[in-house]
């Protein structure tokens, strides 16, 4: 790590602020809305985030300072790693929820899925800086999309559907970016439709049914569709202003489930309101948009493509997960970044949003 004095006139204290601001948000909202659980696990969740808070900002810091160029020199051995323990959950990861994600490191439980979505954006970036004299043809295209292909084949098979297509919509981002041509956006959406039945078959008989009840609500309102049911409920009791940290009802009385999770946000809505929840999005779209404008300042390619895919991921996870709360995209299991409960989701994106403010820090010194 090398640091100059000059780093620290640089350092984004905006864009740093915002993650802290909504990090601490998150915090809160986890605390308030377990109030009311018989559980005391669920009760003192909120002790185990503010951990992960604390690794979360070391990461934060560390990726800011170090070089950011030093990721793509490792760029292929880190994308590997993650993908050969993709392949090791298949035989040690540990179940929850009907799903094979995870592997316990000690006391520590780490989701390697969470930690593929920034290797997979800096393998990327590094792929298309190598080959950067070739921006635009369409044989260039071939082996991102392949890269890409194997760790969503992995993750759908855990099952995660949220995080794979997640990884589907970021890797079609940064294609898009550089040079895959409308046409060729058109090709693959009807070759993706012509799919649709071979994908459908892959899909677990839960996930099948969520899909159905977000085309028709009232399938399963007690069953597949009681998610989203109490989650419009949390939203539209929340009104212009909330009901506050403690009368959450839908929250606190456990009609809301992944209350601390997926369906944060909809505790966000009925403890604050309209007014909170635009607030809330407001320092997401201040954030995402500082990043952008470093994404856009790079000194090089593979600064670029990364901050680039660093927002995207941002970008897709904010839209799915509040779409999703809403009623306007099917439940899928996508976190709300920086707020949802998740030790790995919170610190992969500290470091992710860390290393797009090194990539703003070194345009300064060189």
């Amino acid at each position: 790590m090398y640091l100059d004095r000059r780093m620290l006139a640089t350092f984004d204290w905006r864009m740093a602020g915002i993650t802290l601001i909504l990090i601490g948000v998150g915090i809160i909202t986890i605390w308030s809305g377990n109030l009311g659980s018989p559980s005391p696990l669920k009760q003192s969740l909120y002790l185990r985030q503010a951990l992960w808070f604390v690794l979360g900002l070391f990461g934060l810091l560390a990726a800011a300072f170090v070089n950011y160029r030093s990721l793509a020199r490792f760029a292929y051995p880190i994308f590997g790693t993650f993908l050969a323990l993709l392949l090791l959950l298949t035989v040690v990861g540990g179940a929850g929820s009907g799903a094979q994600r995870w592997i316990r490191v000690g006391v520590w439980t780490l989701q390697p899925s969470e930690f593929m979505k920034l290797a997979l954006i800096v393998v990327l970036a590094r792929y298309f800086e190598d080959y950067k004299e070739r921006l635009g043809e369409l044989r260039l295209l071939v082996v991102p999309a392949i890269v890409a292909l194997v760790p969503i084949l992995l993750i759908l098979g855990q099952p995660d559907l949220g995080t794979a297509t997640l990884l589907g919509l970021l890797t079609l981002s940064i294609l898009l970016l550089v040079g895959l041509r409308f046409k060729h956006l058109l090709f693959l959406a009807f070759a993706g439709a012509a799919l649709t039945p071979l994908l459908w078959s892959f899909l677990k008989d839960y996930q099948q049914q969520r899909l159905m009840v977000f085309l028709y609500p009232q399938l399963d309102p007690l069953g597949a569709g009681y998610h989203i049911t109490q989650s419009k409920i949390a939203v539209g009791s929340g009104g212009l202003l909330g009901k506050g940290l403690k009368a959450a009802s839908q929250s606190q009385l456990n009609f809301l489930p992944a209350s601390h999770t997926d369906f944060i946000f909809a505790v966000l809505a009925e403890q604050w309101g309209f007014l909170g929840c635009l607030a809330i999005l407001l320092l997401y779209y201040f954030l995402i948009t500082r990043g952008l404008e470093i994404a856009s300042e790079a000194r090089d390619l593979f600064g670029a493509l990364m901050a680039f895919g660093i927002m995207a991921m941002l970008m897709v996870q904010l839209a799915v997960n509040v779409g999703m709360v809403l009623g306007v995209m099917p439940v899928v299991g996508v976190p709300l970044p920086l707020l949802s409960y998740g030790g790995s989701s919170l610190l992969v994106t500290c470091v992710s949003i860390g290393l797009v403010m090194s990539v703003h820090m070194r345009r300064f010194l060189y």
